[in-house]
Parts: C-alpha cells; structure tokens; sequence
C-alpha cells in the first residue's frame, strides 16, 4: 500500500508500542493513514481474518528497543516480527520505500487509530465482519500514485 493523502487521525507527540513480550519497543510521531487490509497473505501472518495498520512515513517510526526478525513474504514485500514471541510488528512494500505500516494493535493504545477504510475485500473470507461506515476497496485503495482511489 503507497502513502496517500493523510486522514484526521493525528499524533500530538508520539506514540509507543511493542510486542506481546515486551522484548521490541517502538516509536511513532506524526499522521498516520489508517486501514484494515483483508488480504490473504495479511491473514496468513496474522492468524487474523484481517490486520489493522496505521502508516507512516520512515522518519517517524523508531525503534526503541530489540530488533524485529524480517521475512520476505512476497517479492516485494518485507513483514517484521517479534523473534521471541512472534507478535506480528511491520509491513513494508518496495514499491512505497519511504513508508512503513504498524499492526495498530501493537500500540499502547490502538483506540487512537481506528481504520479509516478496509482494503483487499476481494480476498476477505466470507464469514468476517466489516466495517459498514467506512470506505471499501476490493484491492489495494490506492493508485499506482499514492491517491486514494
């Protein structure tokens, strides 16, 4: 997913969250673009019918403690994870390099971040709820520009 026009949802200060055993901790300021993706290969890394991220751009995330494991799962794209405990913590995309995407439910506190839309509904298995007040893409939601579509 490529970084588009930001949404309402914005930080004073910073934020912090981390995984299930506290091993990796880290940092976000700034505003964030929030979605559920649907996706299989989501579903899969998750265990979840479908992950919540909030995105920001690079220089706004730190990370404050431990370091994450990374598996390349897909050509394009690099999932972070808890080595300890597994807890699911990053997805970035080659094609969006200046951008990273958090699970938002590893923050301190995920209620600042509800999604803003629900993406990949073409692969959402049938039987999971979705959110009716938000935007739906059957795919992505964003264009090959970053735009919202």
């Amino acid at each position: 997913m490529n970084i588009g026009a930001p949404r309402e949802q914005t930080v004073e200060g910073s934020v912090e969250g981390g995984c299930l055993c506290g091993a990796v901790r880290y940092r976000v300021s700034g505003t964030p673009i929030s979605s559920s993706c649907h996706c299989r290969s989501c579903r899969l890394a998750s265990g979840a019918p479908s992950v919540a991220w909030f995105v920001v751009l690079n220089d706004q995330f730190t990370m404050l403690s431990g370091r994450p494991s990374t598996l390349r799962s897909s050509p394009p794209v690099v999932r972070s994870f808890c080595g300890r405990c597994g807890t699911p913590l990053t997805y970035q995309h080659d094609d969006d390099p200046g951008a990273i995407e958090i699970t938002t439910a590893t923050l301190d506190h995920p209620e600042l971040f509800a999604p803003t839309k629900e993406i990949w509904l073409s692969q959402k298995v049938p039987w999971a709820a979705s959110h009716a007040d938000i935007e739906h893409y059957p795919r992505t939601g964003f264009d090959e520009h970053g735009i919202v579509g």
